[in-house]
């Protein structure tokens, strides 16, 4: 049996072209390890986009409030439903949505001011609810709808109240029921809406506005 020897010449040539063989192989198979790295972190920075989206969509919709359910309004009995600052009474078959809960607070959360009377006699029905107590015109309190009411966690606590330019505080004496109304217990007024602060005289005083404006108001309002 022959042996062919190669001349060492030739082999280095054959060596260097397998090893150029190989790294061009390597090449092309790191760029194609590179394409799919680059198309799975697309993917998953998608999913993840779209799964941060989905669950600030789903905390979103958590925070709303939505309303609990529907009353059929009853004809009050006369003079049983107080109209001072001009409140207004059930409609005896007309339906009131209900709430148990009110819109997400904040830092400066957005409400609606009404005008309510906290004495005897006033369009507010019976003494306060967290004092069992009636509360002059002249004194800067407040009703607030069911949710921010919070099973009287708020109880004679201070907020603050700002619109037109202006703060003031006051001390939360009251609920304004969104759950219930058009009944005795509630002077056959419609429910409260969910997002409303009812204010005496004072605070709309406070707040600079005229007399002949006192009623509704959009404002902000924090925990003092």
């Amino acid at each position: 049996m022959y042996l062919i020897k190669i001349p060492l010449y030739i082999q280095s040539k054959i060596f260097t072209f397998k090893h150029q063989t190989l790294k061009k192989e390597e090449i092309v198979e790191t760029e194609k390890f590179m394409d799919r790295m680059k198309r799975f972190c697309s993917n998953a920075s998608f999913i993840l986009l779209a799964t941060l989206i989905l669950t600030s969509c789903i905390e979103s919709e958590a925070q709303k409030c939505r309303p609990s359910g529907r009353i059929r309004g009853k004809k009050a009995p006369p003079g049983q439903c107080n109209q001072e600052n001009d409140s207004d009474c059930c409609i005896e078959g007309k339906l009131y949505t209900t709430y148990e809960c009110s819109p997400p607070m904040s830092s400066h959360t957005k409400a609606y001011l009404t005008l309510n009377s906290f004495q005897k006699g006033g369009d507010g029905g019976g003494p306060s609810e967290c004092d069992n107590q009636y509360h002059s015109d002249d004194t800067p309190v407040v009703a607030l709808s069911t949710g921010w009411f919070n099973h009287r966690s708020r109880c004679l606590h201070n907020i603050t109240i700002t619109a037109n330019g202006r703060s003031v505080v006051a001390m939360v004496v009251d609920e304004c029921d969104s759950t219930e109304g058009c009944d005795a217990d509630h002077d056959y007024q419609p429910p409260c809406p969910n997002n409303i602060v009812d204010a005496s005289r004072a605070v709309w005083k406070a707040l600079g506005v005229p007399p002949n404006e006192w009623g509704g108001l959009d404002i902000t309002w924090s925990d003092a």
